[in-house]
Order: structure tokens, then C-alpha cells, then sequence
């Protein structure tokens, strides 16, 4: 019964967040990882939206949580480690807008509202988290601005 009562819970969260989606923009946190080389890291990506695109680590903000903790927790989810907020450059905030939604569906848009920062970071990056990257590589701000697979939304973080 426990298993029943969990799941139905589950579906009206997933229910619950289309209807999110479906009506009102959503705040994320994009990361620009930069390493030593001034090179910068991108994901393959898994999901819809942006699927089978390159771009920066990030992750929605979540109802209630303060933007350092969202930070802390995106980081970790994303790039294995917790990096606070406060020793990121702050880049702007930036709108993304997607035809699709993380059903995979078109019957209704995707609309961010970013908050892009940069973050210093060296290390092996065939230890990352994979949830929602098929993998990760390290490019420069020349050649992902003329690679048709990066994402624009990733690019114009450069222009």
C-alpha cells in the first residue's frame, strides 16, 4: 500500500511540475566552467529540452530554496563537487526559450529565466555525474561558437 500511495505521490509531483511548465517561466542556474586552459565544459545532453545538444552544466531552482543552497546542489548534481555561490562570477541573467518540454513534448513550451555563472574548474571530467549528459568535453570559446551541435543558447554566453 505504502508503494501505491509513494507512487500516485510521484505522478502528482510529475503532473504538478507540466502544469509548471506548461504556464510559468523557470529560474535556472547555468554554470560556465572554465578550466586553466580558459577552455569550457559542455555536456551532451540526455533531455528534452536541448536534447542531443552540447551546453554548460545547470539546473531549475526549486520551490523555496534559497539561491545558495540551489547552487550548492546544482554543482553537485552536475559536476560531482559543492561550489558555493559566492565564489562564482556572477555573468547575468539571460531567457531561453524551447518549442519543447522535458516530456519530449511539443504541445507546450520551455522558458528560463538563467542565472549564468562562472566557476574555475580543473580535474578529470570522466568522473562526472552522467544524469543529463552522455558526456562531457572541454572546448574552446572558438570552437564551440562554430559547432553546429552546441546549443545558441549555450553560445550566446560568448558573443
Amino acid at each position: 500500500m505504502d508503494t501505491i500511495i509513494k507512487t500516485d505521490s510521484l505522478k502528482q509531483k510529475d503532473d504538478d511540475f507540466i502544469q509548471v511548465v506548461r504556464y510559468a517561466p523557470l529560474v535556472s542556474i547555468d554554470l560556465i566552467v572554465r578550466n586553466s586552459e580558459d577552455k569550457v565544459l559542455l555536456g551532451l545532453r540526455k533531455n528534452e529540452p536541448a536534447k542531443n545538444t552540447w551546453f554548460v552544466p545547470g539546473g531549475a531552482v526549486q520551490k523555496d530554496e534559497p539561491l545558495s543552497q540551489a547552487f550548492l546542489r546544482v554543482t553537485f548534481n552536475e559536476l560531482g563537487r559543492k561550489i558555493t555561490r559566492d565564489s562564482a562570477r556572477f555573468k547575468g541573467v539571460f531567457e531561453h526559450f524551447y518549442k519543447t518540454n522535458f516530456t519530449g513534448s511539443s504541445d507546450f513550451s520551455t522558458h528560463y529565466i538563467v542565472l549564468a555563472h562562472e566557476i574555475d574548474l580543473d580535474g578529470d571530467i570522466g568522473d562526472l555525474p552522467d544524469d543529463q549528459h552522455r558526456g562531457f568535453k572541454w572546448y574552446t570559446v572558438w570552437d564551440l561558437l562554430r559547432d553546429d551541435a552546441v546549443h545558441d543558447n549555450t553560445k550566446a554566453y560568448f558573443w
